[in-house]
């Protein structure tokens, strides 16, 4: 009996063992766009008062995790019946991040309004409506996303058996919302950090001189991160169209993937801002 049950926790230990290696590989392989999750989702959890940053950012962090459990099993089941759909959903899922990254450039360009002290203007707290509006947004967004990172942490262990996978995929899962909010909370709460340091030396030393500088810090973060997590939506939209459609992926050999994946995302997403933008005046005309 005693053999017997060293036998298994010699059992656990050894898959355990070939888990944790599986799914050091496979957080390697989505670093990538683990970067660009981290870059779309922190500039999605900022542009709220200070007071309602941690709740909103908890709402999209449950939300996440909600995407995973919903994701990983459904990726592991139609990886085993039915792969090929997985092809088709990463398409779609493509153009909608695609249209996003574009829709915020179009925006910009186009529909800004007068800047604010070159401040990113935040959602009120009494506006609710608002509020919900982003968090759903952010949410479908990391939906996409998960997809895209449940599929490459798969792919990375398609060979190993459905125990592995299971446990391997699930981790990067979860690595990877624990991991990319648990940033974004840093970032979105640099400038609270600073002035706690500045109230604490009393606005004197090297600790005065810290809180200032995440203070300052913390506008130019948030609008880098808006550039960044813009671009990223394009780049990851181009590389699922050049990874999951044959004839993008030998288009124009010659030049630099990057630059390809980009130029894709964004003949892409011009396409859906075209499709959406004409869908929604042909509905107006419709309901006058």
């Amino acid at each position: 009996m005693a053999s017997g049950f060293f036998a298994i926790l010699d059992d656990i230990a050894a898959l355990m063992d070939d888990v944790s290696v599986t799914a050091k590989i496979a957080t390697r392989k989505t670093a990538g766009i683990l970067g660009d999750d981290l870059a779309v989702n922190a500039e999605k959890a900022t542009g709220f008062l200070s007071s309602r940053e941690l709740p909103v950012l908890w709402a999209i962090t449950k939300g996440s995790l909600i995407n995973k459990v919903i994701i990983v099993p459904i990726a592991l089941l139609l990886n085993f019946f039915f792969p090929i759909a997985i092809k088709y959903i990463l398409i779609l899922g493509g153009f909608y991040l695609a249209y996003e990254g574009v829709e915020k450039i179009v925006e910009f360009l186009f529909h800004r309004s007068a800047p604010s002290h070159g401040e990113p203007a935040p959602i009120l707290q009494n506006d609710p409506e608002a509020e919900k509006a982003k968090i759903k947004s952010a949410v479908l967004t990391d939906f996409i996303l998960s997809v895209e990172i449940v599929i490459i942490a798969l792919e990375t262990v398609r060979s190993e058996s459905l125990t592995i996978q299971i446990f391997s995929v699930s981790i990067v899962a979860l690595l990877a919302t624990i991991g990319v909010y648990g940033i974004v909370a840093l970032i979105v709460r640099m400038d609270d950090a600073g002035y706690k340091l500045i109230k604490r030396s009393d606005n004197k030393g090297f600790l005065s001189a810290l809180g200032g500088l995440l203070v300052k810090s913390l506008p130019v973060i948030i609008r880098i991160l808006g550039v960044v997590g813009t671009i990223a939506l394009i780049l990851v939209s181009g590389g699922i169209f050049v990874h999951n459609i044959e004839y993008l992926h030998h288009l124009l050999p010659t030049v630099p993937g990057m630059i390809k994946e980009m130029a894709i995302g964004l003949v892409a997403g011009l396409f859906m801002v075209l499709v959406i933008t004409g869908g929604k005046k042909i509905v107006s005309l419709v309901k006058r």
